[in-house]
Formats: structure tokens, C-alpha cells, sequence
């Protein structure tokens, strides 16, 4: 049954007794040319492992599994678990729960995320993943298209999200979803972002003192950056204008205009003062 046709899918459902659930942001990709688009931008070889999150009823799932050498599918939904456990190919291992919580089997190097994901976990799966001392080598996810665009922006218009990922990977937009290509639709379109993630980050760093040099920078974002550096860490306007002054920043820069080579000036000349213990 072809699951990219949304008359089969409300038919496998039906037979399911399943409903789609916006608790879970469930939101079925019911378009072929779309699916080709995720799976081209994770560029698979036979020999990859895949961690699909939110698989469903399949769609994307079995293609997979005709793709690479093994796919690890987490479900959040228990049913959608063990529909997807019926019948499966030797080389697809589902895991039932929330992947922020569930247990992953010891993923062998160069492995890559490919997923259809819940726009509300966004962030924290980008996080959970890049962040990981086990990092995949590449992500190719469809998101909510605003959200690619704040991944993907550049200085000028950055954000805590886009420096998160930025640091570890390089993000680049492969195709747009219109919000009708899903069912139900959501209320928001999409885009297939892919992260090409480095073998070591953009710079050296500590990272919860970078991340919360970060989180300081972009805590008040209509302010300076000497202000809410200030406000952020705790210190005098004074010291922190002296500290955007030592890492050669204008002493009107913003948080949002910084570019990767900025922050890590940033940090060094944060480190060198002992602002970040």
C-alpha cells in the first residue's frame, strides 16, 4: 500500500483504529517527490546506519530499509510500535518511547538521522544529537520551514538556535514542503534541512561555558551586546564593554551580527578575563 497516498494512509489508519495525534505533532508526509527529497538529503549508502525518529506507519521507514545496511526507528506512539514491528525487514530495529528518553544501542561511527520530525522537538533533538559525544555524521530532517530558515541563518540575523547548530555542523536548506504535502496539515510549512556535521567543532571550547557566553549574548537582543553581556553574566556594563572591546568587536555589536570567528574572540577574551568560571 502506497502510505504517500493519503486515501491509503486514512485507510491504514482507519484499520489501525488510529487517529493522528497533535499531542504527539503528528502530521503524515503524503507526497513521494518530498520523501525522495529527505532521503536524497541524507545521502545514504548501503553500508549506513539510520536513526529514523517518528516513523508512523512506515512511509519513509521501509524505503529506508532498502537503502542502508540497518535503520533504528524510535516511536513515540505504542501502537504505531508495534504496527511497525509486524513484518519488519531484519534490518529495521524499532524502539518504542520518546527519543529524549529512550535508549539507543551503540551506534557505530558515521551514522545519520533521517526523520520527518515533531516540529515541538526541534530543538531539543538538535541538541540531544550535536551535542552528543557521539555525534551522527550528517542530519537530514524536515522541520518547520521558519525554523530552517533561523538554522540556517547568517550574521546579521543569528540566533541562539542557528549558533547551536552552526558550531558543530554546516545546515543548508535541500527543498520547501508546502503545508498541504502533509495529512493532516499542519498550519505552517516546511523545509528539508540537512546538517553536515564537522569532525570537530568551529572552535576549542569548554561548551557550557561557550553556551552560556551565548545565552548571555542573545538574552536581551534588542540591547548591545555590552548590555546584555552585562545582564547575562552578571557584571558591569563597563567590564563587559571592555570585553567586546578586547575581542575587537565594535562596541555597538549585537549578539545576532556575530559570526562564528567573532564568538570564538568573544570566548577567548571572556576566558582571559575569568568571566566564565
Amino acid at each position: 500500500m502506497d502510505l504517500t497516498n493519503v486515501d491509503n494512509l486514512k485507510i491504514a489508519m482507519q484499520m489501525a483504529g488510529l487517529k493522528a495525534s497533535k499531542g504527539l505533532g503528528q502530521h503524515f508526509l503524503v507526497d513521494r517527490d518530498s520523501l525522495e527529497q529527505v532521503m536524497a538529503a541524507g545521502e545514504l549508502d548501503p553500508g549506513d546506519t539510520v536513526v529514523e525518529i517518528g516513523p508512523g506507519l512506515g512511509v519513509m521507514t521501509i524505503p529506508l530499509t532498502r537503502s542502508v545496511k540497518q535503520v533504528i526507528a524510535v516511536e513515540m506512539d505504542p501502537v504505531l510500535a508495534d504496527l511497525l514491528e509486524r513484518d519488519r525487514p531484519g534490518n529495521l530495529e524499532v524502539r518504542q518511547g520518546d527519543i529524549m528518553r529512550v535508549a539507543l544501542p551503540q551506534l557505530p561511527p558515521g551514522y545519520k538521522v533521517v526523520a520527518n520530525i515533531p516540529y515541538y522537538l526541534t530543538s531539543r533533538i538538535f541538541r540531544m544529537f550535536l551535542d552528543s559525544n557521539h555525534q551522527p555524521a550528517l542530519m537530514a530532517v524536515l522541520i518547520q520551514r521558519e525554523v530552517a530558515q533561523r538554522i540556517t541563518a547568517q550574521p546579521g540575523a543569528m540566533s541562539v538556535l542557528a549558533f547551536s547548530v552552526q558550531y558543530y555542523g554546516e545546515p543548508a536548506i535541500k527543498a520547501e514542503v508546502p503545508r498541504h504535502k502533509f495529512w493532516p496539515p499542519p498550519k505552517v510549512d516546511s523545509a528539508v534541512v540537512q546538517v553536515r556535521v564537522f569532525k570537530e567543532p568551529a572552535f576549542p571550547a569548554d561548551r557550557a561555558r561557550l553556551f552560556r557566553l551565548v545565552k548571555a549574548g542573545f538574552g536581551e537582543k534588542r540591547k548591545m551586546l555590552k548590555n546584555s553581556l552585562a545582564g547575562g553574566l552578571n557584571t558591569s556594563v563597563q567590564l563587559s564593554a571592555a570585553l567586546v572591546d578586547r575581542a575587537g568587536l565594535p562596541p555597538t555589536a549585537r549578539a545576532q551580527e556575530l559570526s562564528m570567528k567573532q564568538w570564538q574572540q568573544l570566548y577567548a577574551a571572556a576566558m582571559a578575563e575569568s568571566l566564565l568560571p
